[in-house]
């Protein structure tokens, strides 16, 4: 433990975790701390920050509206490549910290701190994705993780302590699961939410009605596109938070994109965790659709072949590492020609794409009908079907050979 440190700058939210590292430090480093919180879209929650820093020992506190920066820089270029990690999740939390510890460690610079701190448990993915961009910034930065340093071992053991100190915390013993809010997404973990076969309380959700609660009703509406990106819903033009945030709003609506999954973190460890991405869901399938008419085939083949490791690398928290930024430079040359508009249909849970519809179109209907056409001849299939079938005919004869 380095003791000589005057400053720090600690990634702070207001939750039980923060709340008490905030203390923790002034406490056990005999330093000045600044509190910053990012704002990425959590709404209400930001409200009492500032307040609740100054209260518990912050000598400053940074509020920065990150919203646009965090969907047009993070959030569109993940979408650009429709990443989801082991099949369901859409990174919410994992293309958030990056952004977040970029400006904490600007904010460090200019505050001649000589430290950061973050809020993420030993076990989590957190803490890699808070560091290794910490370190990809600045490779001499003191970094202080409390949650491996000091003796708090659980979330009981801090509640204990906030109330020691007379640190107000959302989190009770009756909802003990914490959770994690921006404008992609709000993550659940933790609590009765540890327990696999636990079904989650529905009181919990925020972003989205159940689907049973959604209106009787479906709804249609239509998203715009150009290279590879959103701009406008139901041709209404929207800044990129704001797009974002219209497509939270039409799917919450709609009971869209709440998820349950057991994933396997970066460290090792499986991690049951349940998610709304309502918008981020919608989104996703629109760019899809858009992308069925517009991209080439073999292109689209060998961008979704890499996609798995794309995401991964997100996922562990390589967001600024050579290999990503390389991945990214090819996945945002495919997005070129991703222009046009896909129409979807939201209803009870569910959403489909109902249309497309692109100016840089690659279907052909003189090719693609079933109808008489003159553009392509049905016969020249013979052969290619043969000469597709020629190893495989070798090996049936081999087999039978081997037999005889």
């Amino acid at each position: 433990m380095n003791k000589n440190i005057n400053k720090v700058v600690l990634a702070y939210s207001g939750g039980l975790d923060t709340s008490v590292i905030l203390k923790w430090l002034i406490e056990t480093y005999d330093c000045e701390v600044i509190a910053f919180a990012a704002d990425l879209g959590q709404g209400e929650e930001l409200a009492p920050v500032e307040k609740k820093a100054k209260k518990t020992g912050a000598c400053a506190v940074y509020i920065d509206d990150l919203k646009e920066t965090f969907v047009k820089d993070y959030v569109f270029p993940v979408f650009r490549a429709n990443a989801v990690y082991e099949g369901q999740y859409l990174l919410g939390t994992s293309i958030a910290r990056p952004l977040i510890a970029k400006r904490q460690m600007e904010i460090a610079a200019a505050e001649g701190a000589d430290a950061v701190s973050h809020g993420a448990t030993g076990k989590g993915n957190d803490q890699v994705r808070f560091e290794l961009t910490y370190y990809a910034i600045d490779p001499n930065i003191c970094v202080i993780a409390p949650w491996r340093e000091w003796d708090l071992n659980s979330r009981t053991a801090l509640m204990s302590f906030a109330k020691k100190h007379g640190i107000e915390v959302p989190t009770t013993k009756a909802k003990p699961y914490s959770s994690d809010r921006n404008l992609l997404h709000i993550s659940y973990e933790g609590g009765i939410l540890e327990d696999p076969w636990a079904t989650p309380p529905e009181d919990m959700f925020t972003l989205s009605v159940s689907p049973e609660e959604a209106p009787d009703e479906p709804e249609f509406m239509e998203i715009d596109f150009k290279c590879g990106d959103p701009v406008a819903v139901n041709g209404n033009p929207l800044s990129p938070a704001n797009l974002l945030a219209e497509l939270n709003r039409l799917g919450g609506k709609h009971g869209i994109g709440r998820i349950d999954l057991v994933e396997n973190r970066f460290v090792g460890m499986k991690s049951r965790g349940v998610y709304e991405t309502p918008g981020g869901t919608i989104l996703r399938l629109a760019h899809m659709a858009v992308e069925s008419l517009a991209m080439d085939r073999e292109v689209m083949h060998l961008r979704d072949s890499l996609v798995p490791k794309y995401a991964e690398l997100i996922y562990n928290g390589f967001w600024f590492s050579p290999e990503r930024r390389l991945l990214q430079k090819m996945i945002d040359e495919t997005q070129k020609k991703v222009a046009g508009t896909a129409r979807l249909k939201l209803y009870k849970g569910s959403c489909m794409v109902v249309g497309r519809k692109s100016e840089n179109s690659l279907y052909n209907l003189d090719f693609a009908t079933f109808e008489d056409d003159s553009v392509y001849r049905q016969a020249d299939a013979d052969g290619f079907i043969r000469l597709n079938a020629l190893r495989l005919k070798i090996l049936n004869l081999m087999k039978r050979s081997a037999v005889s």
